[in-house]
């Protein structure tokens, strides 16, 4: 097991890491969509496109990309949002379609409509 850490990569205040590897795979921790500042943007496709923004950041430090992720796990608050979080999805993966839960969940940390987890392949 490898904890991948990158000058690029910020250091969770939890007691986790952001991306661990094992045996070519890569276990991404749950994504929040919150910026740098802690502000969060309005509305779930605005807090998802954050979302997946960031796990491309993570994928791309850690020896993979968006068409390498093999499963992720969407947690929402309320399945009145399944429509927005499957289009803004869909327009992220675009023809890759890994495998997926949609989790309808209590309230979120910090009030997030959104939170992701994901695993992924490192490219050989």
């Amino acid at each position: 097991m490898k904890i991948i850490q990158h000058d690029a990569i910020p250091v969770p205040a939890g007691h986790y890491s952001p991306v661990v590897e094992h045996n070519g795979t890569l276990y991404i921790s749950g994504l929040l969509p919150r910026r740098e500042d802690g502000s969060i943007p309005e509305g779930i496709a605005a807090q998802l496109e954050l979302v997946l923004a960031k796990l491309e950041h993570l994928l791309l430090h850690a020896g993979s990309d968006r068409h390498h992720v093999l499963q992720a796990r969407i947690y929402i608050p309320d399945v009145s949002y399944w429509e927005a979080v499957n289009a803004t999805y869909a327009a992220f993966f675009g023809g890759h379609r890994p495998a997926r839960c949609v989790v309808p969940s209590r309230d979120l940390h910090h009030g997030c409509l959104v939170e992701l987890e994901a695993v992924a392949a490192v490219i050989a």
